[in-house]
C-alpha cells in the first residue's frame, strides 16, 4: 500500500492558455517591435521580464535590438590596422660615460659594433 497522502496546491494557478486550432506565427509591425525595444531599453524592468510580457521569447527580443542598433550577429566589422607614427628624434644611449646618438635608419650591425667596442673600452 502506499501512503502518499495529496494535499490541495498551495498556491493557486496563476495562469492557463488554451491553444486551439493550428498554431501560426504572428507578424510584428516596425512600429510594434520598436516600441517593446524601446520598452526594454528604458531599464526599468529585465529584458526577460518586458519579453515575457509581450509574449516573446528573451532571445526573439535581443535579436530586435541587434536590429534596431544597426548590428547584425552576421556582419562583422572591417578591421584594419593603425597607422605607426615613428619619432624623429634621436634615440641617447649612455654607456661608460659616453653618450651615443643613434638617428632613424641607423644599421643594426654598425651599433653593434660600436656598443661592443664601448664595452671593451669601459
Amino acid at each position: 500500500m502506499s501512503d502518499t497522502v495529496r494535499k490541495p496546491m498551495s498556491e493557486p494557478v496563476r495562469r492557463v492558455e488554451i491553444f486551439t486550432g493550428a498554431g501560426r506565427r504572428r507578424t510584428w509591425s516596425v512600429e510594434q517591435k520598436a516600441a517593446v525595444v524601446a520598452e526594454s531599453l528604458a531599464g526599468a524592468e529585465s529584458v526577460s521580464a518586458v519579453a515575457r510580457r509581450h509574449g516573446l521569447t528573451p532571445s526573439q527580443l535581443f535579436g530586435w535590438r541587434r536590429q534596431a542598433s544597426g548590428r547584425s550577429v552576421v556582419a562583422q566589422e572591417r578591421l584594419s590596422f593603425a597607422s605607426v607614427v615613428m619619432g624623429t628624434s634621436p634615440i641617447e644611449i649612455e654607456f661608460g660615460g659616453a653618450t651615443i646618438r643613434v638617428s632613424t635608419g641607423s644599421d643594426a650591425a654598425t651599433l653593434r659594433a660600436v656598443l661592443q667596442a664601448l664595452k671593451a673600452v669601459a
